[in-house]
Formats: structure tokens, sequence, C-alpha cells
């Protein structure tokens, strides 16, 4: 290949190839592979001396775009900044297009006008599914459409305060003779996208769809474009959803809101704590509460344990919305440092209600669980635990701590089991009964 000569690249790493090939050799990505136009010659030399001094750039402060749905904006970190990008991924049949629908009725609401693109169903279908929700409005705007520069040119023509593509996968440029949902359509149409929310000053919202594995199907440059990357997961069974923040350019990650999805769409849980532990059986066995932070909201969650005898072969371990590492480290920790025999056990441990905890600061509380079920010793009802666990058995300090005591005591505990370098966040709360916990070996003496 020539130094002037057409070639292709990967999409997701970048790397050139004289011809087509299916997966990349570099970073190992199927049929990222797309037709790639030489690079310009450099003709002239851009004079310089447009810099400046960042601290010489005027600070202004950003106007949102209120959904009329708390939590959603709360995750957002306040509503839709104008000119961004917003992917929000989930599972078939979660619920996201109901979510988008209600947001685009919340924003309808105000007056002004939403385009919602529909590049999957078909208008009858998105207006039935509007009646539903009581989101019937004569500036909600639909465009059935699969083409991404008519659905732009359409925006730009009703000049629209959100627009919302479902989803980024149906979008296909006639120019391209590759199908729908391939690499080089998504990346092309959410590139036409991004240009469009720059240039207008209009938020836009995306829809993607997710593989099997969980992450977000298409090529990882779309998650680097966007400014906001919203994970809708949940239960269908039960009916509950959570939607988190993975990435923010404009407020807080790892934020959540719950929702419960009804007849009438999805309603927002007005305190989470209580829904999370509406099941749970106070002073039952392999039960403790853990005070959890997601984001910047406290949670109370049930973390459950079961140890019981290895039936045949290796003893099994399996974790349910907690970290299988973590676990392995603290059954290794609590053998070692706490003289409980669980190697030989098997151990199956969950965090009830749906919610997926990844934060050290359960640590305390999964091994309180696995100790009380392992001795069949029921812990407190009126107690809940945070602390993260080190390899040597120590319980170390985890940050938010006033906002777990202040949860906790929210909801009627009295007492705490927490790192013995956090005690002293519990002075203002006189009522709450602290016990201090500098290693495991402290907690299994507190629970013979």
């Amino acid at each position: 290949m020539t130094k002037d000569s057409p070639g292709f690249a990967c999409s997701d790493c970048g790397a050139a190839s004289a011809k087509w090939i299916g997966r990349c050799p570099d970073c190992g990505a199927w049929n990222s592979y797309v037709a790639s136009a030489p690079a310009p010659k450099r003709s002239r030399v851009v004079s310089g001396g447009r810099s400046r001094p960042v601290t010489s750039v005027e600070e202004s402060e950003v106007p949102r775009l209120a959904t009329g749905l708390f939590d959603f904006d709360r995750v957002l970190g306040g509503g839709l900044v104008p000119g961004s990008l917003v992917l929000i991924g989930g599972e078939p049949g979660i619920g996201k297009s109901t979510l988008l629908l209600q947001v685009a009725r919340g924003c309808a609401g105000s007056r002004e006008k939403i385009l919602y693109v529909s590049g999957e169903e078909s208008l009858p279908q998105v207006r039935l599914r509007a009646g539903r929700l009581d989101a019937l409005a004569e500036s909600l705007h639909v465009l059935g459409e699969t083409d991404p520069e008519t659905a732009i040119g359409e925006a730009s023509a009703l000049s629209p305060a959100l627009v919302i593509v479902d989803s980024i996968q149906s979008m296909a440029a006639a120019n391209l003779p590759s199908p729908a949902g391939s690499v080089a359509q998504v990346r092309n149409a959410a590139l036409l996208f991004q240009r469009y929310a720059r240039e207008e000053d209009v938020p836009v919202v995306l829809i993607g769809h997710v593989t099997k594995d969980g992450t977000l199907a298409g090529p990882k440059a779309l998650e680097h474009l966007v400014d906001a990357v919203i994970s809708f997961e949940g239960d269908r069974s039960r009916g509950r959803r959570i939607l988190r923040a993975t990435k923010n350019r404009f407020g807080p990650i790892e934020e959540i809101a719950l929702y419960e999805m009804t007849s009438g769409g999805l309603s927002e849980i007005a305190d989470p704590s209580r829904a999370l532990l509406a099941e749970r059986r106070a002073g039952m066995a392999g039960s403790a509460v853990s005070a959890s932070v997601e984001g910047t909201r406290p949670l109370l969650v049930e973390i459950q344990a079961l140890v019981g005898p290895a039936v045949s072969g290796s003893p099994r371990r399996s974790a349910v919305g907690l970290d299988a590492g973590r676990l392995a480290m603290v059954l290794a920790v609590l053998e070692a440092c706490a003289g409980a025999p669980v190697s030989a056990r098997e151990i199956f441990v969950s965090c009830a209600g749906g919610l997926d905890v990844r934060e050290p600061a359960a640590d305390l509380a999964l091994a309180a669980a696995i100790l009380s079920s392992f001795r069949q010793a029921p812990l407190p009802a009126d107690a809940f635990y945070f602390g993260e666990i080190g390899l040597l058995g120590e319980v170390r300090s985890v940050p938010d701590a006033g906002a777990r005591l202040r949860e906790g005591v929210a909801h009627g505990f009295r007492r705490v089991f927490l790192p013995r370098s956090d005690a002293g966040c519990a002075a203002e709360f006189p009522d709450l009964r602290v016990v201090p916990v500098s290693d495991v070996r402290e907690l299994g003496e507190a629970k013979k």
C-alpha cells in the first residue's frame, strides 16, 4: 500500500491494512475494518499563537433541560445538557423505549418540540405506547426513519428541544454498503448525530442494544463519542429496573435510580432502601444489611449467604449481585484470620433485590453473613454493616461513612458494625450503638 492509496482501518483501534480483513490482528475485534481515504497532503503550515491561559476562559453555567423525571435528571447530573450526546443501553424488552417516551412526555409538557425517531417500531406502535403512557401531545413529533441524514434533516427543519433515536443500531446510511448494525453504520450514524447536537446545541439521546454478555453492541468508539453512557438493567420477572450512569462528562458516575415497571409505565421508587429491604426476614441466619453508596446516594441492601457441606468434588462458589473475586478473598481471610473452616464448604451469596453491589465497603456485611450462616447464628436484627476487609484481616475505612450512618438511622437501625477508623463519624448519632471493628477476628468473636 503506497502512501496515497486508499486502504482499510480498524474503527476500534485504528490499525491500518491494505485490504479488508475479518478480524483485527491488533485489538481482536471482528468486522471492524472500514474503508479509509488516504491522508490528505499537508499543503500549508497554519500560524500559531491562538492558545491562551485557561484562567482567561470565561466560566459559564450550562443550562439543562429538565425531563420531568427527577431521578433520571439526577443520574444525568441535573438534566440534559444542550449539545450533548447520551447513550442509553439495555437488554431487549427491559423498557428503554418506555423510559424515553416518558422523558419525551416530560419535555413535551413544557411545550417544547420533541422529535422521536423510530427505526425499529412502526408509527402506529409508537402511538399505541404513547397513549398507554399518557404521552400524547401535539409537541411530540414522531418520525419513522432509518437513514440518519434524513432524520437529521427533519430535526433541522423542526428545531426541537430534544431528539431521541430508537435505536442507533437501526440507522443505516445509503452511501455505505454495510448493513444496519454493522460497525461502520453505527459509527457513521453516531458521528452524524454528534455533529448535529454540537452545531444546533440540541441534546440527542440514542437508544443502544447490548450483546449477550451485557456490553453495548457496536464499536467501542461509540462509547467514546457520547458524553454520557446510561445503563438500564433489572430483573424483568420482578418488574424492578435500575438506571445507572457508567460515564458522564456533566455529572457523577455510578449514580443510580430505581424504577418499578407498572401498567402505566415506569414509576420512580422514592425510597430505594425501604424497597430493597421490604422482603427481608429479620432474625434468619445468613442475612446481613450493608450500607452501600451508589454515586452520591446511600442505600441499604441485604446480603444473604448460604453455607453448606460440599456434595462432591470441588465445593461450589456462587455470587449473584456481588463481586466473585471479593467473595473468594473474603473466604480466604475468614479461614486464615478468623479461624472459620469454610474452604471445604459450598457457599452461595447474593445481594437481594436485584442490585449489583461491587464496592469493597460491602466486605464486612458479606463476612458477617457468611459467619452467621456457617454457625447458624442469626445476626442482630437492628444492626447494619460496612467496611473494607484487607488481605491481612484488617477492616479499613470507607468513603462517605456519615452518609451511610444517616441512611441506617433513618430506617430504624440502632446498631452499626463499622471500621474503627470511621467510628468518629457516629458522634452525631447519640442513640446509635457503635461497634468498632479493626479486624475480622473481632467480628467472629462478636458473633459467638
